[in-house]
């Protein structure tokens, strides 16, 4: 019996030049045209590619403007400075200065808004935005508890309940009060944001 060998892929290499062109230039196109305008044949034209270039990539438009968004939030970092309190305030004023730039807000809307009808595509927000973000909530609370901040869990299954959770209360607060309330996630706002989360992450551990 043979046994079959994958197949070899052949063609030109991903260009990573080419992919940060791209979604750049998706990201310009949304704030210039808004999610109705946008095409990938212009987009093709903004970033200097062949429109086949875009389709070897992306399946279509809702694919490509999630992955132009998620990197945006790939840009956030877990400051340490040295406390869970101060950590989580670092990083939540990252997150609302992210949301207030005008291609994030109008990509994030619009995808949002195309994913209450688009199960394929509430999944690739899912696995490229809220999956990849959660490590922030990992990294924090990991570095809480080497600090003594916080006490150990023993049960895996309720850790990741509760990162979850911690996840989405942290950016559910944050886009209502950047693009539904339309105010300002000030560091006021911040501060008292995580004060009441760390108040119900201390009750919760006591």
């Amino acid at each position: 019996m043979q046994t079959r060998r994958p197949a070899v892929r052949t063609g030109r290499p991903r260009s990573a030049a080419a992919d940060a062109a791209i979604l750049a230039a998706t990201r310009q196109a949304l704030v210039e045209l808004g999610w109705s305008g946008l095409t990938l044949g212009d987009v093709a034209a903004r970033a200097g590619v062949a429109k086949t270039t875009l389709y070897r990539r992306w399946a279509g438009k809702n694919e490509l403007v999630v992955d132009a968004v998620a990197e945006l939030f790939d840009e956030l970092r877990l400051p340490d400075r040295g406390s869970l309190a101060a950590d989580v305030e670092g990083v939540v004023l990252q997150f609302a200065a992210i949301l207030a730039r005008p291609e994030a807000k109008s990509g994030l809307m619009a995808v949002v808004a195309e994913a209450t009808r688009d199960e394929a595509l509430r999944e690739r927000i899912r696995t490229s935005i809220v999956d990849r973000q959660k490590r922030l909530v990992l990294e924090g609370r990991s570095r809480a508890q080497e600090r003594g901040e916080l006490p150990p869990e023993d049960d895996p299954a309720e850790a990741a309940r509760t990162a979850d959770l911690i996840f989405d209360m942290v950016a559910g607060a944050v886009v209502h009060r950047t693009l539904v309330s339309a105010e300002p996630a000030d560091e006021e706002w911040v501060r008292g944001l995580t004060r009441v989360l760390l108040l119900g992450l201390t009750r919760a551990a006591g």
